[in-house]
């Protein structure tokens, strides 16, 4: 059994992000910070949370800025943006000085290694989800249909009829109503245009500092997941530059995190009693 508070939200300069905490019904072990992909919602996170919680850790779920309830009132979108938004969120979350496992899909992966390199203090370990920490060698032809299709008026369809594929191999039984949540959260006012600058982020920074990371590190990575030509050299390229360890996941693709929760959660369990015995 977990406690989950009602949705806060953290004040920046220019805006506000919305997240949850989730806690666990006794004493708490230490704080995972979950932060979803471009596109996605924290509710990407339902099915893994009660099974963290379950376990004695603290699981904060968190919107990206211009996604889901966070504001759309940001000049700045991506991997650089992003980990400000992880530094900030996790010295705001964090009790007694205590240091952060930092979980990030796709986009939020990179932006979690960036956290992570500059913030040794504060980021205990990671967990990388179908993670981009590199651009990958995309024609130009590619590049710019993909431009073309993220444009604020049609977005929309165009993310709903994307999304599914990167769901290769199993999907939760509720896919089809959380697939309703992402499209509705995209038709809030002003969504679609931040999503449609989201994605304009380059991995380079996140690539420029990955060797820089000394925090544990696990690479979850779906087997079959459409976005890397080879998904298991990719997260071999990712875990060697960390130092870190490697999940493959079979039937999963871009979300083994949601697609299969009760394969990820015990190697990210893992992580986080190591983390917390070290501490």
């Amino acid at each position: 059994m977990y406690v989950s508070r009602m949705t806060s939200h953290l004040d920046l300069p220019e805006g506000r992000l919305a997240y949850d905490v989730h806690v666990p019904a006794g004493p708490a072990r230490g704080l995972l910070l979950a932060v979803p992909g471009m596109g996605d919602l924290r509710s990407t996170y339902r099915h893994l949370v009660p099974l963290l919680t379950a376990a004695g850790y603290r699981v904060a779920t968190a919107d990206l800025r211009g996604h889901g309830e966070s504001d759309t009132s940001f000049s700045a979108y991506g991997d650089e943006a992003t980990a400000g938004d992880i530094v900030a969120l996790a010295e705001a979350l964090r009790l007694d000085g205590e240091r952060v496992v930092v979980l990030g899909n796709s986009m939020a992966a990179g932006a979690a290694v960036i956290a992570a390199a500059e913030r040794p203090d504060l980021i205990a370990g990671l967990v990388l989800s179908g993670p981009f920490v590199r651009d990958g060698e995309i024609g130009a032809g590619m590049r710019l249909m993909f431009r073309l299709l993220m444009q604020p008026a049609w977005i929309v369809p165009a993310w709903r009829a994307y999304l599914p594929s990167l769901f290769a191999g199993r999907r939760p039984d509720d896919f089809a109503e959380e697939l309703d949540r992402v499209v509705a959260a995209l038709r809030r006012p002003g969504h679609r245009r931040a999503f449609a600058r989201t994605t304009r982020t380059t991995h380079a920074p996140a690539e420029a500092v990955v060797d820089r990371v000394a925090a544990p590190t696990l690479v979850v990575m779906g087997a079959a997941d459409p976005d890397f030509p080879d998904p298991a050299a990719e997260a071999a390229w990712i875990a060697e530059r960390t130092g870190g360890e490697v999940l493959l996941v079979e039937e999963a693709g871009h979300y083994p995190h949601t697609q299969r929760p009760e394969v990820v959660a015990p190697a990210v369990l893992a992580l986080l009693d190591r983390v917390t015995a070290a501490a």
